[in-house]
């Protein structure tokens, strides 16, 4: 059985959690090494199983305690070089990762883990570089995207061959465009280097998911220009909106910002 956790998603910390009995894969570590340890001891997991971390992108929500991780369980850490040299000048980042356990990811190419196939795929957002995954398992997808800037040909593939999608829903336009943000952090967040928006999330799944999608997690809630139920509420009327009940079978959770997620059954 394939199993799915968050145990942090926004940007006070990313952290989520994709494992079978004895073998599961990080992706992130932008949670404190202490929570992330009682975490693990809350859902009588071990952290002696986890075999690799992933990571998507340099900025220290994703990365912050990834060398003190890494460093303390003797965990491999596969990014890309661009990701790597970004995790190095990472002043947040106050424990470096250990050459020994530096792995080197190619964007496009796959990764073959135990009984995962990985593929890191580019992902637009201002950071040197960022990726998602699209994680095979017993013949089932998971793919996630996070800090999104805007949907490429290539992502919109991704998504069609997900039947799990974790995708960002960052911020409510009204929300973002009436709130306190100053004018260039507004513009930064909705640009295209930027992050995604409930609709434009909710857009992007319309366009470009399949038949076979059965789940879709809403990741990086943004705490000041977006609200858990109104995430959910947007994304499902734009999705059931389309008609034909093409969406009607896809269930939708939002991945909380600071409180773990249960455990998700991947079947």
């Amino acid at each position: 059985m394939l199993n799915f956790i968050s145990f942090g998603s926004g940007s006070c910390g990313n952290c989520y959690y994709i494992f079978t009995g004895e073998f599961g894969i990080l992706i992130d570590a932008g949670i404190g090494i202490r929570k992330l340890k009682k975490y693990f001891a809350d859902y009588g997991l071990s952290l002696g199983n986890v075999k690799c971390v992933l990571v998507t992108h340099d900025h220290a929500d994703h990365v912050k305690a990834v060398g003190l991780v890494s460093n303390t369980y003797g965990i491999p850490v596969y990014a890309t070089e661009k990701v790597y040299e970004g995790i190095c000048r990472n002043y947040c980042v106050r424990k470096k990762i250990d050459q020994a356990n530096v792995r080197m990811l190619a964007v496009g190419e796959e990764l073959r883990l135990g009984d995962f196939s990985i593929t890191p795929f580019n992902v637009p957002h201002d950071s040197l570089e960022n990726v998602g995954f699209k994680i095979v398992y017993g013949g089932r997808t998971l793919c996630l995207m996070t800090d999104v800037g805007h949907l490429t040909d290539e992502m919109g593939r991704i998504v069609s061959e997900a039947e799990y999608l974790v995708i960002e829903a960052n911020y409510d336009e009204e929300m973002l465009w009436s709130g306190v943000y100053p004018d260039y952090l507004k513009k930064r967040v909705s640009g295209g280097n930027g992050h995604l928006s409930n609709k434009l999330c909710a857009q992007a799944i319309i366009d470009n998911a399949s038949d076979k999608l059965r789940h879709v997690w809403l990741c990086h809630l943004s705490q000041e220009n977006n609200h858990p139920e109104l995430a959910r509420k947007t994304v499902e009327l734009e999705l059931k909106g389309t008609g034909g009940g093409r969406f009607d079978a896809v269930e939708i959770d939002v991945l909380r910002r600071n409180v773990p997620s249960k455990v998700y059954e991947i079947e």
